[in-house]
């Protein structure tokens, strides 16, 4: 038996006056899985986020939670925990006076213990006032307060920002701990390694536009370095700048972004250009978008 999608999108465009925010996007989210919305600033992410949550009216097409419509229907999103890109709180409550405005905002208790676990769990302090919060302790009261509430979906648009790696590690703990007692995700993010490390399934779009959807055994090309080096000379480096695609030189530094089967060969072909102080990172998604989308090498429908 086929089960209907947790949330849906359909034929979803979204305009502010002349501008096309989401173009005809269509998105399901399956039960129990955890799924990418992956996209460069500016892509719709967030406004078919807001969308979903009933914060924003479809120009065209359909947005459905749970099988019903959050706009007709909002009482469907006690169901739901969302963490929100921006993180604004009241800056004279304490962080566990915000969760209890949350609870009685939303309309349906929170689970204590598991609060008080995800409490300690992201080492934050619920005595101090939001207003003495640095911009990732508010991040911890936003996904403490989402995480436990047992939400059967969670909608988390770039939860991580400002969380310092420790505390990304414990999120992916976390998320995968809430999705094993039966919450399905929708996950926006920036950080290439956490969504392959949590996700099934991606979608990817571009100004509106799905541009790639696929599990991610089917997205590995996504995987990217970068490599920086210095090289003897500026000639030398815009030589080696101009053979490898996707490279840039500035005096004698290079900087190339390289799907990581093709490492191997950039970083032969630096030895051999003399190359020193050389360097190889996980690209940011950003990069990766520029040099798989806007190069015109990338996917579509």
């Amino acid at each position: 038996m086929k089960h209907e999608p947790v949330l849906s999108v359909t034929d979803l465009t979204v305009t502010f006056g002349d501008f096309r925010a989401v173009n005809g996007l269509s998105l399901n989210l399956s039960e129990g899985s955890i799924h990418g919305f992956l996209g460069p600033n500016g892509s719709g992410k967030s406004t078919t986020i807001r969308t979903l949550l009933g914060l924003l009216h479809p120009t065209s097409g359909t947005v459905r939670v749970l099988g019903k419509d959050p706009r007709r229907a909002p009482e469907i999103l006690k169901d739901v925990g969302y963490v929100a890109g921006d993180v604004a709180l009241w800056p004279n409550l304490t962080g566990a006076e915000t969760f209890r405005a949350l609870e009685s905002l939303r309309g349906r208790p929170s689970n204590r213990t598991r609060e008080t676990e995800l409490i300690e769990a992201f080492d934050l302090d619920p005595t101090k006032r939001a207003r003495e919060y640095s911009t990732g302790n508010r991040r911890k009261v936003s996904l403490v307060a989402a995480l436990s509430i047992d939400a059967r979906v969670l909608i988390l648009d770039e939860p991580t920002a400002g969380l310092d790696p420790l505390m990304e590690e414990q999120f992916i703990r976390e998320t995968h701990r809430a999705n094993a007692a039966g919450a399905s995700v929708l996950l926006s993010s920036h950080i290439l390694s956490e969504v392959e490390r949590l996700c099934d399934y991606v979608t990817v779009i571009k100004e509106g536009r799905v541009v790639e959807r696929g599990d991610l055994s089917q997205l590995r090309h996504f995987s990217a370095h970068t490599v920086t080096a210095t090289l003897p000379d500026p000639a030398s480096a815009r030589r080696l700048a101009a053979a490898l695609p996707n490279a840039t030189s500035e005096h004698d530094a290079l900087r190339v972004t390289t799907p990581v089967d093709e490492v191997p060969s950039a970083l032969r072909r630096i030895l051999e250009a003399g190359g020193e102080a050389i360097t190889s990172t996980p690209a940011s998604l950003e990069s990766i978008f520029l040099q798989h989308y806007e190069s015109g090498t990338g996917g579509g429908q």
